[in-house]
């Protein structure tokens, strides 16, 4: 799983909105990953409180989400986003990492089903809650 991990690791951080967003993953296998997405005041949404903009939140979602199906122990060749349904709780915390961590819970022949939860350090209440219908494209 090693050289999985590294290729993964590899794959999401050369995807351009990934790399120019910080997104780092740090768990990946048996259909769940982790991603972290650090504070970065270029991400800001509303200058006035200091909060990432939804957007950046998304985009780390949907990234972690596309990692759990690839990493799904079917190996599938490659995904793609069908339907992503978000659900904001709050802003997250202004200088905190947000964390995402998604599982995939179901396959079928050719659809992957994801649930996803960010946090940031205060991990009582999530930033946002996730659930999605991927392509599921089978190894040749």
């Amino acid at each position: 799983m090693a050289d999985k991990t590294q290729l993964a690791r590899q794959f999401i951080e050369a995807i351009p909105h990934s790399k120019a967003l910080g997104m780092e993953l740090t768990e990946i296998g048996n259909g769940r990953a982790v991603i972290v997405m650090p504070y970065d005041k270029k991400l800001i949404g509303d200058p006035d409180t200091g909060v990432i903009h939804g957007g950046a939140v998304s985009a780390l979602m949907d990234t972690c989400c596309g990692a759990a199906v690839m990493s799904h122990p079917s190996e599938p060749s490659s995904t793609a986003t069908i339907d992503l349904r978000i659900d904001y709780m709050r802003g997250a915390t202004p200088g905190q990492t947000i964390t995402t961590t998604a599982t995939c819970h179901h396959v079928t022949r050719n659809v992957a089903f994801v649930r996803a939860v960010a946090t940031d350090e205060e991990t009582e209440v999530p930033v946002a809650t996730a659930s999605g219908a991927f392509t599921l494209e089978p190894k040749q």
